[in-house]
């Protein structure tokens, strides 16, 4: 078959991901408006070589995610004048 034994043999090897669990934490506890993405962006400049797939990962694992902002009510609406009750037709 010409492949080589290191080919056939090749065993993946675990990592522990508990340090950059704490890590992702931390920075998504700081920053509450960074999403993944800025994450990874923020854990790169500190000096972790994982991709962003594996951040991705532990992000969705840990159940974080971006705050959601309760939708508010545009400030015209509370300018607005109530409707007038229609008299006749047209």
């Amino acid at each position: 078959m010409r492949l080589a034994r290191s080919v056939c043999r090749y065993e993946a090897k675990l990592r522990n991901c508990a340090a950059l669990r704490g890590r992702i934490r931390e920075i998504a506890a700081t920053r509450v408006h960074y999403g993944c993405d800025r994450i990874f962006i923020q854990l790169r400049r500190d000096g972790w070589p994982d991709n962003r797939k594996r951040v991705h990962r532990i992000y969705k694992e840990e159940g974080l995610s971006l705050r959601h902002l309760r939708p508010r009510r545009s400030r015209s609406a509370n300018r607005r004048q109530p409707k007038r009750i229609a008299e006749h037709p047209n």
